[in-house]
């Protein structure tokens, strides 16, 4: 054999010998992925974190006496997460909330300030439509948290988002709710719906809404918008569960809930669900997570 030949056929050789040793320690390389790139149910963490501020004392000790993100972590518990997720509440200098990666991890804040918000703007007993204190609290306190884990979760499996990636956060929450048993779900999305009635004006009697041009330019949807699309969301997924909503949505929104509750289950389905513990989700949904429609929420000083 000609000598240059003999050195392609040995180096050829010695390369395919190099891939061979090279198997066993790829395999066990991979062998040794660590944990956090597999799936797995119970990956939500939660913290309070402490406040010396005289503001938010009394909030901090009711968020733990009712143990607010214990419920949410255990309601979060099905979805099978590659990573921990945070779920913190914290005092921000801002009524505010959101979903970022803190050191590369994925974390949701809840502020103080906003939480506080809330509670200073409760309806001081049920509402003609049968929202209780705690109701409008619950609802929006579970509402907010969701929609800032439909961030999270967009963020940690790459879901791809057609339109706001606000509104599908918005539809992320409202369907999460929607999937309790209709006594809850009835609550939830009532509560939830109690901050944005404020800003409606009525679409028979007073259907002029003065806005400054400024609103439109957000990449939140306006609170009128978010309001009707909530409702239509629940109207759409139970017609006589959430009749009344009928009151709030004109006949040419309403006609089209149905249609759009269908996309938004299609959706989940093929890129939310497919992450789910389903025999855990079965369990959550069964349990009763809100307090007694009689209780009353302690007031803010």
């Amino acid at each position: 054999m000609p000598t240059k030949l003999r050195w392609k056929a040995k180096n050829c050789v010695g390369a395919v010998a190099g891939v061979l040793l090279m198997l066993p320690n790829l395999a066990l390389a991979q062998s040794q992925t660590p944990a956090a790139q597999v799936e797995q149910p119970n990956r939500v963490v939660i913290e309070y974190v402490a406040t010396t501020n005289p503001d938010f004392q009394e909030l901090y000790g009711l968020l733990r006496d009712r143990r607010a993100l214990e419920k949410i972590q255990e309601i979060l518990s099905p979805f099978r997460l590659p990573e921990e997720l945070k779920i913190k509440t914290s005092e921000c200098g801002v009524v505010n909330s959101w979903y970022t990666r803190e050191n590369f991890k994925p974390t949701v804040t809840i502020c103080y300030e906003f939480l506080k918000h809330i509670l200073d703007s409760l309806p001081k007993e049920t509402t003609p439509a049968g929202i209780t204190p705690d109701d409008a609290a619950v609802g929006q306190f579970v509402w907010t948290t969701l929609h800032e884990v439909g961030h999270a979760v967009f963020d940690i499996f790459s879901v791809p988002i057609f339109g706001h990636v606000e509104d599908a956060a918005d539809n992320f929450a409202t369907y999460i709710m929607l999937q309790f048993g209709k006594g809850q779900a009835r609550r939830l999305i009532g509560g939830a719906a109690w901050a944005w009635r404020s800003y409606l004006g009525d679409y028979k009697r007073n259907p002029v809404v003065p806005m400054r041009i400024m609103s439109f330019a957000s990449d939140h949807g306006l609170p009128e918008e978010r309001f009707y699309n909530l409702l239509c969301l629940a109207y759409g997924a139970d017609p006589d569960h959430f009749s009344d909503a009928t009151s709030y949505l004109p006949p040419t929104r309403s006609k089209h809930c149905n249609f759009e509750y269908v996309a938004l289950v299609d959706a989940f389905r093929k890129e939310i669900s497919p992450h789910i513990d389903k025999e855990m989700a079965r369990r959550v949904l069964d349990t009763n997570w809100l307090p007694d429609a009689e209780s009353k929420t302690p007031a803010q000083k």
